[in-house]
């Protein structure tokens, strides 16, 4: 008898509507990346929500920190050692 520590991750059911073109184009993609139907659909959505959610991330700060932040956006840019390299071709 296996115990509730070692049960797989239960999954729900979602039904989707979808145009048959749509569906052969998602067949397609998952193929081309060695994945299933079911793998490729739901990374591809939750990736798209990640990224809808974070677009939407308020972040709440202190007048003085707001005040500073705008300071440094607004500020000339300044060198920084060690974001400059030379590009590949320059090198000798």
């Amino acid at each position: 008898m296996k115990s509730a520590m070692h049960a797989p991750p239960k999954r729900d059911t979602l039904n989707l509507r979808i145009k048959p073109e749509v569906r052969d184009l998602i067949d397609r993609a998952a193929l081309a990346e060695g994945r299933n139907r079911t793998d490729f659909i739901l990374d591809a959505a939750r990736r798209a929500a990640e990224e809808a959610l974070l677009d939407r991330t308020v972040l709440v700060v202190g007048p003085e920190a707001y005040a500073d932040f705008l300071a440094r956006l607004d500020a000339p840019a300044q060198p920084n050692a060690r974001l400059q390299t030379s590009a590949p071709w320059d090198r000798a």
